[in-house]
């Protein structure tokens, strides 16, 4: 189902205006665009954004919608290197006014129950999370969970660091920031070890992080059923 789901809305394009840019930390920008009434999506999901205000090959790029579907913005947050590709370098061009067009959203990195779960960032991977748990705590239903999110970022920048510390004042809510893999695998595998194949892992980040922590889950003896991935790749 969700598949066909997947199918249907990936032919549903749309164009957002743009209102404002701002940096996060360095290297990291988010872009605020304006929010269709008609428009929702999964928290957790993505959207296919494609430049239109140049001609440019390659012009089709998937990004994490970071806002939650209960917010009236939407927010794609993205790291931009001093020497961006052509795609970022159209992004940091985008003025007030202008537009960019979105298919979708897509995806089924979500969560679909009430199973224990445990969120797994790496740098830029918070971005799904922040949607995922801003839209928890703007239902208020966080009591029917337990969530705990293990964001490492070896720079310690943490984006978004404020909102996840206001969001853990949940009771059923655990935020930890790390900045070692040791200390990652420690965490994760005090999670394994309670909740088993009766918990939901979710991992977010670089390709080669989120290979190796599915690696170190399927060596725990985790299902892969109970892993969702959500890769990111640099463009």
């Amino acid at each position: 189902m969700g598949f066909f789901q997947d199918s249907l809305s990936i032919f549903k394009k749309r164009e957002l205006l743009f209102i404002e840019r701002y940096q996060e930390s360095e290297g990291v920008y988010t872009f605020l665009f304006e929010k269709d009434n008609d428009l929702t999506w999964k928290a957790g999901q993505h959207g296919l954004f494609s430049i239109t205000h140049k001609k440019m090959k390659n012009a089709i790029r998937p990004f994490t919608l970071a806002s939650a579907p209960t917010e009236n913005t939407v927010k794609v947050t993205m790291g931009i290197s001093d020497n961006p590709s052509n795609f970022k370098k159209a992004m940091l061009e985008l003025k007030q006014g202008m537009k960019i067009s979105m298919s979708g959203p897509v995806g089924s990195f979500y969560l679909k129950d009430d199973s224990p779960s445990l969120l797994i960032a790496g740098g830029i991977g918070i971005t799904p999370f922040r949607s995922i748990l801003k839209q928890i705590e703007a239902e208020g239903n966080g009591a029917e969970k337990q969530i705990n999110l293990l964001y490492i970022d070896g720079n310690k920048t943490y984006i978004f660091k404020d909102e996840l510390d206001g969001i853990a004042n949940n009771p059923s809510i655990n935020v930890t920031y790390l900045d070692s893999r040791n200390d990652l695998h420690q965490e994760i595998d005090k999670f394994a070890t309670l909740y088993k194949n009766n918990g939901k892992y979710f991992i977010a980040g670089p390709k080669s992080m989120v290979d190796s922590i599915t690696n170190h889950l399927k060596n725990n003896n985790i299902s892969k059923r109970n892993i969702k991935k959500d890769a990111f790749i640099g463009y």
